[in-house]
């Protein structure tokens, strides 16, 4: 079971020219928790909300002491200097986007429209067939980009909040997430900047995603395909098939393959909504 002591050499403290307390940071070590989440969740939970006269301000993670053992800070401000910024303080989030796509190698065609001469071999589709290799080609795809910048206050960038962020960077979204479907947002990561030393003024931090959105019910060559997630890689495997009339070695696709090649995550950890 989680508990929590109170480590009495690590406090500070500090007062003004009239002897009233401004800030303190009480230092305490939580045992028994499986990781820092738990560890900031369980001191929020069982620190003094007030200190000397002074709210909490946040609750820090600052050393991994073994596997289920950590050091944390409950960091309380005197009221006037301190605490959240209120939602008229804080700018809107501002939001961007942009429709320029990716690049991405192909192998096969949707479909092969026209061959000259009429009577020339058709490939089912692949593109560059030599005789030997299919060479492909590198198009354009519908990627949409777009990012998000939200306002934060110190207290909520903490150490288990960034290495959150981290932890979910190049991972898809396992929920629904700004009005699309599993598996279609992909997370690129976040910056963050701030003026001053200030531990009032807010953090500025942009968020950035790309969709790929899913596909169903297409055809690659003969082969039906019912879906593909967005962000699943699709390859063809090709196969040598003879043609009959001609007497020629085609190359036509066999199978396809949907790879799932990024994690999923619960976006929630952002703190930005869905």
């Amino acid at each position: 079971m989680a508990r929590i002591e109170q480590g009495f050499f690590d406090r500070t403290q500090a007062v003004d020219n009239s002897g009233k307390y401004t800030t303190a940071e009480l230092m305490y070590f939580v045992f028994d928790v499986e990781d820092e989440d738990s560890a900031i969740d369980f001191a929020m939970a069982n620190t003094p909300s007030t200190f000397n006269g002074m709210p909490r301000d946040g609750i820090e993670v600052g050393e991994r002491i073994n596997e289920s053992t950590f050091k944390v800070t409950a960091q309380y401000k005197e009221s006037s200097t301190s605490g959240i910024p209120s939602s008229e303080e804080a700018p809107d989030p501002v939001y961007s986007f942009d429709t320029s796509g990716g690049t991405q190698h192909i192998t096969q065609s949707i479909n092969t429209v026209k061959t000259y001469p009429a009577d020339a071999e058709n490939y089912g589709g692949a593109i560059g067939y030599d005789g030997e290799n299919i060479e492909g080609v590198d198009i354009v795809m519908p990627v949409f980009n777009f990012s998000e910048k939200h306002y934060m206050p110190d207290s909520k960038l903490t150490t288990a909040y960034k290495k959150g962020v981290a932890r979910i960077t190049g991972t898809i979204n396992a929920k629904p997430f700004r009005g699309y479907n599993f598996g279609e947002v992909l997370f690129l990561g976040a910056s963050g900047s701030k003026s001053g030393d200030d531990t009032d003024s807010l953090w500025e931090i942009t968020f950035n995603f790309a969709i790929s959105l899913t596909r169903e019910d297409f055809k690659v060559g003969d082969i039906d395909v019912d879906w593909k997630y967005g962000w699943d890689y699709m390859w063809v495997r090709y196969a040598d098939k003879i043609d009959d009339d001609k007497k020629t070695l085609l190359k036509k696709p066999k199978a396809v393959y949907m790879e799932v090649v990024y994690k999923e995550s619960d976006f929630g950890a952002l703190g930005i909504g869905n």
